[in-house]
């Protein structure tokens, strides 16, 4: 309800006396239709509107780009501010009053928001080259240059650049290049090592996860193995008591989504296994009743080792993590679903593993190799399933799956002496991670933005000849001109002239090959794949293209549509809030007449 409706509301209230002939009759009409009005601007005065928006975000994101990046704080409403280095952080709290303005800024954030979900880096990078192709734009198309394909040259020249980004990165070679791109996105060779250390440990399918850890130093911590967030269903069946664990060695493992209560369904299995002298390691939705008190007397006498643990997750989600045990100690899935019953569990349908350790509210199964090949294609599933997911929940929980059946889990336990140092250092090692994941999938290009200066000078002219027109061209001249904005800026927050740094980076990359550039940590020129100031490819192409997209629409805009701010003061605002609760109590005491 809008501030006008509020009062009105409130004078026919007040119109009519509680002691008055016709107060009861609630004849009070309700305005039911709010209009909001919009404002409208056209042509150059909503580009220049989007232009303003952006470049105050631009400039508040851009000093923190490179070694010798500023931070920025950001105020809370509740609790300490928040100090960060993170381009993508910074822009989302951006909100500014003019509401035009405020749609510049909104896609700005989109182009960094998206830089961050694909490459989970770059999104300064991104932000800067925004910037610079938004005001090189706007001059074109003041000067009358048609802005449609000022746009289809930015996007045909984006592509170019991207696709030869492609052909000139090189695959990761060893723990070495993950340490130095987790270094420079994390801005700490410390951070960079204990990456390093992690990604080195899990292998290719394993999972590395940011914790929060009550010292004041960073730490890592391995899981080896399949990790159910499960322990034993009674701690009788514990067999270290002094650790409060039960470890089984060499065990046979039954999967089965059944709830074994009646001990009748599992004697036949327990005196085969009691024959074998084998332990046995159960996983079911529970175990209960006379089968848990029959399993636990026989494990006290001596006569079976045994531990039984509840099935992980629920729903269809438990299913899926059974049949992932299930797949990789080499059990049948044992459900009436697939028509096996517990009573007609043989030995060979039994698991094994190298050793199980079941804690109270964990269990760890090391495998012992022999499913390789199965558990390789059921990773291959859970990827695809995890590239067609709706939510980010569900490919969470994909990786998770993934991890857990392919190499273990990597906590990095992070410490600072203050909540705000901890928030700040736990963005930049997520920032590392991400970094590292792309460098993995599309390998690695010389950092500082050495490589899109290397690029503006040796593709310049391909680039332009590949235009279809005059109109064309000058988008494409655009955005090639854009991309030594991020060595520039670069320079300029190490407090160094850009365009000097800039010069001599174009002209050692063609003198002795492309690699070289400007150390920006050490301010001095060198080779930068040597010297370790490497960018992840992935991270650099989506900057380009995410920049270019937002860039080029910007461009073509004609109109712009937004909400009329309501300046209401503090007795507005609570006479609005009363009218609000008075009207819902009418509505619900009339509807009770």
């Amino acid at each position: 309800m809008k501030l006008c409706t509020a009062i009105s509301f409130l004078s026919a209230m007040t119109a009519i006396s509680a002691f008055s002939p016709g107060a009861n009759n609630y004849n009070v009409r309700l305005p039911t239709t709010s209009l909001d009005a919009k404002r409208v601007s056209f042509k150059e005065d909503s580009r220049k509107a989007l232009v303003r928006g952006i470049n105050q975000v631009a400039n508040a994101v851009k000093v923190t780009l490179g070694p010798k990046g500023r931070n920025v704080v950001l105020e809370r409403n509740y609790g300490a501010p928040e100090i960060v280095n993170d381009g993508v952080t910074i822009a989302r709290e951006i909100s500014l009053r003019d509401p035009e303005e405020n749609v510049g800024a909104r896609l700005i954030q989109e182009v960094a928001s998206k830089s961050d979900s694909k490459a989970g880096d770059g999104t300064t990078t991104s932000t800067i080259m925004t910037q610079a192709i938004v005001n090189g734009g706007m001059r074109a198309v003041t000067a009358g240059t048609n802005p449609v394909a000022l746009n289809a040259g930015i996007r045909k020249a984006a592509r170019m650049i991207a696709e030869e980004i492609k052909a000139i990165a090189k695959p990761v070679e060893g723990t070495a290049d993950l340490k130095n791109v987790a270094t420079i996105a994390s801005g700490s060779v410390e951070m960079g090592r204990i990456i390093a250390q992690a990604f080195e440990k899990v292998g290719e399918n394993g999972s590395t996860v940011i914790e929060e850890s009550q010292t004041l130093f960073d730490e890592i911590e391995f899981t080896e193995g399949l990790t159910i967030d499960r322990g034993y269903v009674s701690p009788y069946l514990v067999k270290d008591q002094e650790r409060q664990i039960a470890e089984l060695i060499s065990p046979r493992i039954l999967v089965t989504d059944a709830k074994i209560d009646n001990v009748n369904e599992i004697v036949p299995l327990l005196e085969q296994l009691v024959k074998s002298k084998e332990p046995i390691f159960i996983v079911a939705e529970d175990v209960t009743g006379e089968a848990l008190s029959a399993l636990v007397v026989n494990k006290m006498r001596g006569v079976l080792d045994v531990a039984a643990i509840k099935a992980p997750g629920f729903g269809m989600r438990r299913k899926e993590y059974l049949q992932d045990i299930a797949i990789a100690t080499g059990a049948t899935y044992v459900a009436e679903e697939v028509g096996i019953t517990l009573d007609s569990v043989t030995l060979d349908m039994l698991g094994t593993a190298e050793r199980i350790v079941c804690a109270k509210e964990s269990s760890t199964i090391v495998t012992d190799g022999k499913q390789e090949e199965a558990i390789a294609a059921r990773i291959a599933q859970i990827r695809r399933e995890a590239e067609s997911a709706d939510t980010d929940f569900d490919r969470e929980k994909a990786t998770e799956r993934i991890a857990a059946l392919g190499g273990g889990i990597a906590r990095i336990k992070v410490g600072a002496a203050t909540e705000t140092e901890l928030k700040d250092k736990k963005l930049r090692y997520e920032d590392a991670l991400n970094s590292v994941d792309s460098a993995r999938e599309l390998g690695i290009v010389p950092g500082g933005g050495a490589t899109l200066a290397y690029l503006q000078r040796t593709m310049e002219d391909k680039i332009l000849d590949a235009m279809d027109n005059e109109d064309e061209k000058i988008g494409a001249g655009i955005l090639v001109k854009a991309l030594s904005s991020p060595c520039m800026q670069i320079a300029e927050n190490a407090g160094i002239e850009g365009a000097v740094v800039l010069s001599k980076v174009q002209t050692l990359s063609l003198e002795q090959g492309f690699g070289y550039g400007w150390d920006a940590g050490k301010m001095e020129y060198c080779n930068l794949f040597e010297r370790g100031v490497i960018d992840p490819a992935k991270v650099t192409i989506n900057a380009i293209e995410n920049s270019a997209s937002v860039a080029g629409l910007v461009l073509t805009t004609e109109c712009l549509v937004t909400e009329i701010p309501v300046e209401m003061t503090e007795a507005e605002k609570q006479a609005l809030f009363d009218a609000q609760g008075m009207g819902a109590g009418m509505g619900a005491g009339m509807g009770g007449m």
